[in-house]
């Protein structure tokens, strides 16, 4: 992809965040090296990001988290670093290589006893988890395969507590999602945002970001009380 006019600026602003505010996290630097090492393409959220996941789980007391798109496990162990001691997390992975990483990595972080790992397209584990009759979840992170970014929010919407929080990565797509000729993902951004204007169980917000990912944004919802 081609770099912004901006991106060494934001780049720069970035690292700053990391050094000043954040600190260096071995366990997920060791997380991110070993995706490398496997070849992954690094597509992981930022350092930065990973804080918001945290501060977000730590301030509602999240004990359920639902994440859909492990990938290498980093933000996986971001968010089960906020569970208390009963705490569970399900992750959903549909590449079965990205799952071997994530889950050698996810036991490395010593969270083996609270991430429950699943392999294939999330749209056919859903419905093991409804069969499962699972407890709401108290977070949601959804940050897997764009087109179905509606349908998995749907589904968590359905499943998850009052006073409860989903958020949607990479919504803004570096701007496709006003650009009528962007690819699929991005239209299918655009009526992910549709279905959160009309849907009246949610009070939801969207947010632009700049930063090493270049120009993006998430989504974020309260389910309502």
């Amino acid at each position: 992809m081609p770099r912004r006019p901006k991106q060494d600026t934001y780049d720069a602003v970035d690292a700053f965040v990391q050094a000043t505010l954040l600190g260096p996290d071995p366990t997920l630097d060791a997380a991110n090296a070993a995706a490398a090492a496997a070849g992954l393409p690094a597509i992981q959220v930022s350092p930065a990001e990973a804080r918001l996941l945290s501060v977000l789980c730590g301030g509602i007391g999240a004990r359920r988290i639902l994440e859909f798109g492990t990938l290498a496990g980093y933000s996986t162990i971001a968010l089960a670093r906020t569970l208390p001691d009963d705490g569970t997390l399900i992750t959903l992975e549909y590449d079965p290589d990205h799952a071997e990483v994530a889950w050698a990595n996810i036991e490395a972080a010593g969270f083996a006893d609270k991430v429950d790992l699943r392999v294939g397209a999330a749209l056919e584990t859903l419905p093991l988890l409804e069969s499962e009759a699972v407890e709401p979840f108290d977070f949601v992170f959804i940050d897997a395969d764009k087109v179905n970014t509606a349908p998995y929010f749907s589904w968590s919407l359905d499943h998850t507590r009052p006073g409860g929080l989903i958020f949607a990565d990479n919504v803004v797509r570096q701007g496709g999602l006003v650009d009528p000729d962007a690819d699929e993902a991005s239209a299918a951004q655009r009526d992910f945002l549709a279905y959160l204007a009309d849907e009246p169980r949610v009070t939801a917000t969207m947010i632009q970001t700049v930063g090493v990912k270049g120009h993006d944004g998430f989504a974020l919802a309260v389910v309502n009380r």
